[in-house]
């Protein structure tokens, strides 16, 4: 007789076969793989120049409003939504904060308020053009983008405008913390609590299940109007805030916002590789802007070609974004992997039981559907 303690069963499997598979991290890691080889390599090549705390300390901090670009990008991304006029907003919101304090004499701090009020006014604007009158983010920030370039040309009377000679406004980027300018705090400073705001409380997961699936994300009762306006608006105060911030640090300039729009979305795609595959993350997108800043910088500092930066980022947003579908499986196959995987419990639609959670959990970062208001 055997008892049923005696019984194998196919789910026990000894010890000794299993096998523990080692894993390089490639898939999750490869920015510090790539920016510790553009180090070994330039730190070989011209170690006087690139090895130094002089370069560290110019690259943390130029790229510290790339960085400031790049998280507000990434916010509207994560819901599935394209903003293309935060170049433009971080434009008139600096140019608007010095004409303030050049021409009307304001103090810095509210002239600062100002432009970034301005910028929470886009926001608002684009919201509504998307939320209410139903059209493609898309096409709305980028006409938006347009507008505010006329705007910023009547602002600054298409001259630009003379550095403020305030202490004051000077210090606000400038001023050294470690080694450091201060503007590199700042951007830390950020980065942590829209990490904690998209990884840690509901307001992001409702965002990536926007992003994922919106008709799923509706049915499972989040209120799509609500977070579109959140994450436009949330995006263009991040701009405006990096316009200003821009334009302590390097000097009024009228055109510098269209620079920095290439970078950060760059940077977002590449990030949505790093990290957290599949998913827009701030970490990956900090990590994908200094990784590039390191090889531009490296590049630069061998050849001197002033086209190398614009060459650099449009290459990687290309193999980013490349990157980013080939990870992301497709709205088709993923229905029918959902209807496999749950059965006709949901009433035969293989979406509207999908939980909230795995909706979020499954935002793919390049593959987002967002009828009406997001990419297609």
């Amino acid at each position: 007789m055997v008892t049923v303690s005696e019984k194998q069963t196919p789910q026990q499997t000894p010890e000794h076969t299993r096998r523990r598979h080692f894993s390089t991290g490639f898939d999750r890691f490869s920015g510090l793989y790539l920016g510790a080889l553009f180090i070994i390599v330039f730190g070989l090549w011209v170690p006087s120049q690139f090895l130094t705390t002089s370069t560290l300390h110019s690259v943390a901090a130029q790229q510290a409003v790339t960085g400031m670009i790049g998280l507000a990008v990434l916010i509207p991304l994560a819901a599935g939504l394209y903003d293309l006029s935060v170049g433009a907003t971080a434009n008139v919101s600096g140019i608007l904060t010095i004409v303030l304090m050049n021409n009307s004499h304001w103090a810095v701090a509210p002239a600062i308020f100002a432009g970034i009020a301005v910028a929470v006014a886009i926001g608002l604007t684009n919201a509504f053009i998307v939320v209410k009158l139903g059209v493609n983010s898309f096409i709305a920030t980028l006409g938006m983008g347009s507008i505010l370039g006329a705007l910023e040309v009547i602002i600054s009377s298409n001259s630009q405008p003379i550095p403020p000679s305030s202490t004051a406004w000077n210090n606000l980027t400038q001023t050294t913390v470690g080694g450091f300018q201060i503007v590199v705090l700042y951007l830390v400073i950020l980065a942590i609590v829209l990490w904690w705001l998209t990884a840690h409380t509901p307001v992001g997961r409702y965002l990536y299940a926007i992003g994922g699936n919106t008709e799923a994300a509706r049915l499972s009762g989040v209120r799509i109007n609500r977070y579109t306006t959140f994450a436009l608006v949330m995006s263009a105060t991040i701009a405006g805030f990096a316009g200003v911030m821009f334009s302590s640090l390097n000097g009024p300039s009228l055109d510098f916002g269209s620079t920095l729009l290439l970078p950060a979305f760059a940077a977002a795609f590449l990030g949505s590789t790093q990290l957290i595959p599949g998913r827009f993350n701030v970490w990956g997108t900090l990590l994908a802007i200094y990784v590039l800043a390191i090889g531009v910088e490296g590049l630069q500092l061998v050849s001197g070609a002033s086209w190398l930066s614009d060459m650099f980022n449009g290459v990687a947003l290309i193999v980013a974004v490349a990157l980013s579908i080939q990870r992301s499986p497709s709205a088709h196959w993923q229905r029918v992997k959902n209807w496999f995987r749950r059965g006709s419990a949901s009433g035969g639609d293989p979406e509207a039981g999908v939980p909230l959670e795995e909706l979020s959990a499954g935002a793919a970062a390049a593959g987002t559907h967002h009828s009406g208001t997001g990419p297609h």
